[in-house]
C-alpha cells in the first residue's frame, strides 16, 4: 500500500535555532497517525510545514502527498488537496452562526451571490455526520468546547478532507466529549480518511493509534505499530523524554498544619442570566502544606467558585465569609485578594494568564510590580534579577529573560504564569488545569512545584480535570457538581470509581 504523505529530511530553523532536523514521517491511507513528543520537540513546527503555514522553500526536505511531491505556498494549496489542519486554539467567530462558520470563505454560492438554502442544507448534513443536533443557525458562543470542535470538524468536512490534522484537540474536552470525538475519527478511518492526532494523553493515543511517531528535540526517534503488539505507555514517555519517570508524580510526605484558608456559605450567581445560581453555599477549607483537589465535570462550578474567590473575577451577587489564618479577610476586587494572600493561575494561559507579546520579565513581575520598585519608581535592575532567578529556579527553557512569552512552548509558559505569582508570594494558590496543554516530562516538573510550595507551607488548591492526576499528587480530593460539594475523599481512600460515583449520585459521600 502507498503511503498517502511522506515527509522526507523535513529541517527548519528559526533565527538559528534550529526546530526540526531530518524529520521523517510517513502516513498510510485510513490511518490514525499519532505524533508525540515534549513541548518544544517540533510536533506544530511540522504540522505547519506540511499545511502551507511555513511556505515550500522556508524549510529544507520534501513533502510527497499522494505519490507526487508538493510545495505549499499557502494553506489555501493544501487544502485543495484535502489537507486540513485543525489548530489547539479554535479558529471559529464566536458572533456567527455554525453555518456561516462552516462555509466561511467557502460559502456555495449562484451567480456570485451565497445561497443560503444550500448553505443551511449542506450544515445540517455536516452536523449530522459529526453527531451534532444543533441548528445550523446556532451562534458559536452559545456552546461548548466540545461541540466547538466539531463544528471544525464538520468544517473540514466540508472541505473534502483526505488527511485531518489535530493538534490537542482533546486538550480542553472532558471525558465523554473526549471519547465521543475519538469515535469519529476511528468512523472517519472506517471511511478512508487518514489522521495525524498530536496529543499527550497517551491513553487516548493508546486507544485508537495504528502508528506512533515520537519526536525529540526537533528529530524523529521512533515510529510504532500499534498493530504489531501492545506499545506501553512507559516506553512512549522514555523515547519522549530520554530517561526514566520513576513514577508520573514525584513522592511527597506531606506536613499539613492548620487550616490557612476558609469560605462559609458561599454563594455566587451567573453574571449575565443573574437569577442562576452556580455556586450554591459551598464551605471549603485548606490547610497549610496541604494539596486539595477539586474534581468534577465541565460546567460543575469549579473555575466559578475559584474565580469567585479571587477578587470576584466572576461571578454576580456574590455572599459568604473568608478567612486566612483565622482572621477574616475581604475580597472585594483582585488587588485586594492578592494583598490578602491568594494566587489564582487561571486555567486558559494564553488569553488569561500571560501577555503573549511581552518578554518573559515583564511577564514574571507583572502580579507584583511593588517587589521591583522603589518610591513607585520600577527597578529595572531588580527586576532583571528577579525574572533570571524565576527563570533558573523554575527551569524554564528560553534565550533569555526577553525572549517574547508567547514563542515559548506550552510548559515553558505555564512555568512562566506560576513564577508570576509565586513572586507574588501568596499564602494560598489556586491552580485551574495547571498542566493541560503540555508534555509528561514538563508536567512532572511542575508537579515538583506545586510539592515544593505545599512542603514551604502554602494551601495548595488544584483544579483538574485529569483523575489519574488528582490521585496522584492531592492530599485530600472534593468532588464538584452543579455548583456543590458532593464528595470529600482523603489520599488513602480516593479512586475513579468513587469519585465518578460521587458526581453522579450528587449527594454527600461519607
Amino acid at each position: 500500500m502507498s503511503a498517502i504523505l511522506e515527509m522526507r529530511g523535513i529541517s527548519k530553523a528559526f533565527t538559528g535555532v534550529k526546530a526540526l532536523s531530518e524529520v521523517n514521517l510517513t502516513v498510510q491511507p485510513a490511518e490514525i497517525h499519532a505524533v508525540v513528543g515534549e513541548n518544544g520537540a517540533g510536533k506544530s513546527t511540522l504540522m505547519k510545514v506540511l499545511s502551507g503555514v511555513y511556505p515550500h522553500g522556508s524549510y529544507e526536505g520534501e513533502i510527497f502527498y499522494e505519490g507526487q511531491e508538493r510545495h505549499f505556498r499557502t494553506v489555501n494549496d493544501s487544502e485543495a488537496l484535502g489537507i486540513i489542519i485543525i489548530h489547539q486554539e479554535l479558529a471559529l467567530i464566536p458572533l456567527m452562526s455554525i453555518a456561516e462558520n462552516i462555509f466561511l470563505g467557502n460559502a456555495p454560492a449562484k451567480f456570485g451571490i451565497i445561497d443560503q438554502s444550500e448553505v443551511f442544507e449542506r450544515s445540517r448534513a455536516l452536523l449530522r455526520k459529526v453527531g451534532l443536533k444543533e441548528n445550523p443557525d446556532t451562534l458559536i458562543t452559545s456552546l461548548g468546547v466540545g461541540k466547538q470542535q466539531l463544528v471544525e470538524i464538520a468544517k473540514a468536512l466540508s472541505k473534502e478532507v483526505r488527511l485531518l490534522i489535530l493538534d490537542e484537540p482533546t486538550a480542553s474536552l472532558n471525558e465523554s466529549d473526549s471519547n465521543a470525538l475519538l469515535d469519529l475519527l476511528m468512523e472517519f478511518r472506517a471511511q478512508g480518511i487518514s489522521s495525524i492526532l498530536i496529543s499527550h494523553k497517551l491513553n487516548e493515543i493508546s486507544r485508537v493509534a495504528d502508528r506512533i511517531t515520537v519526536l525529540r528535540d526537533g528529530k524523529t526517534v521512533a515510529t510504532m505499530d500499534c498493530h504489531a503488539g501492545v506499545v506501553e505507555e512507559d516506553e512512549i514517555i522514555r523515547k519522549m523524554v530520554d530517561r526514566d519517570l520513576e513514577s508520573r508524580f514525584p513522592k511527597r510526605e506531606p506536613k499539613i498544619g492548620e487550616t490557612i484558608f476558609a469560605v462559609k456559605d458561599w454563594t455566587v450567581f451567573h453574571p449575565q442570566h443573574t437569577h442562576r445560581k452556580v455556586v450554591r453555599n459551598v464551605d471549603f477549607a485548606v490547610r497549610a502544606g496541604e494539596i486539595v483537589g477539586i474534581a468534577g465535570l465541565m460546567g460543575a462550578g469549579r473555575t466559578e467558585f475559584a474565580m469567585s474567590i479571587f477578587g470576584r473575577s466572576w461571578g454576580h451577587n456574590i455572599s459568604g465569609s473568608a478567612w486566612i489564618k483565622g482572621q477574616p479577610v475581604t475580597l472585594s476586587s483582585v488587588p485586594a485578594a492578592i494583598a490578602a494572600g491568594l494566587a489564582y493561575v487561571t486555567e486558559d494561559r494564553k488569553q488569561l494568564g500571560l501577555l503573549l507579546d511581552e518578554d518573559i520579565r515583564k511577564n514574571i513581575t507583572l502580579a507584583n510590580l511593588a517587589g521591583v520598585s522603589h518610591h513607585r519608581v520600577l527597578d529595572d535592575v531588580e527586576e532583571l534579577r528577579v525574572a533570571n532567578s524565576y527563570r533558573d529556579r523554575m527551569r524554564i527553557r528560553s534565550s533569555s529573560i526577553y525572549q517574547e512569552t508567547g514563542k515559548l512552548s506550552g510548559g515553558n509558559q505555564q512555568k512562566v504564569v506560576l513564577s508570576k505569582w509565586l513572586f507574588s508570594n501568596p499564602q494560598v494558590l489556586f491552580l485551574d488545569e495547571p498542566t493541560r496543554g503540555i508534555d509528561v516530562g514538563a508536567k512532572y516538573e511542575i508537579y515538583s512545584i506545586i510539592n515544593d510550595l505545599a512542603d514551604s507551607g502554602k494551601g495548595v488548591v488544584m483544579i483538574s480535570s485529569e483523575m489519574p492526576e488528582l490521585l496522584g499528587i492531592c492530599d485530600r480530593i472534593m468532588v464538584m457538581n452543579e455548583g456543590m460539594f458532593v464528595g470529600e475523599f482523603s489520599r488513602e481512600e480516593a479512586s475513579q470509581e468513587k469519585i465518578m460515583r460521587a458526581i453522579m449520585r450528587k449527594e454527600t459521600v461519607q
